[in-house]
């Protein structure tokens, strides 16, 4: 399970950013998580509590936004959601995809008060 070494990259990361821009106290956090990303929005929710326990997030809210993975298959052209389609094309059968969105974990929003 690395989404607790993930979040705690995280809080230190936005620990630097409140520091450099002078902020105070966090509100929430929107991290938008793509399906193809390899990270478990499931987890992310579970390990938050833990990865911001006695810091200065600790009262935070985590609020996630899950991007479909969507590719597009070099072998006919088709584009439509990986994960929904066991990473097949669901016209040809190709596995060979060229991803177009949803393979990555991006901060979104950081609300201070």
């Amino acid at each position: 399970m690395h989404e607790l070494g993930i979040l705690s990259a995280l809080v230190q990361t936005v620990e630097g950013i409140m520091r450099d821009e002078e902020l105070t106290e966090v509100e929430k956090i929107v991290i938008e998580v793509g399906e193809l990303s390899g990270i478990l929005p499931l987890y992310l929710e579970k390990c938050y509590p833990a990865a911001v326990y006695k810091t200065f997030m600790e009262k935070t809210v985590l609020e996630l936004v899950i991007v479909p993975g969507i590719v597009n298959c070099r072998g006919c052209g088709l584009t439509f959601n990986a994960a929904e389609n066991d990473l097949r094309c669901p016209d040809c059968g190709g596995q060979y995809l060229e991803i177009l969105s949803g393979n990555d974990m991006i901060v979104r929003e950081i609300v201070c008060r």
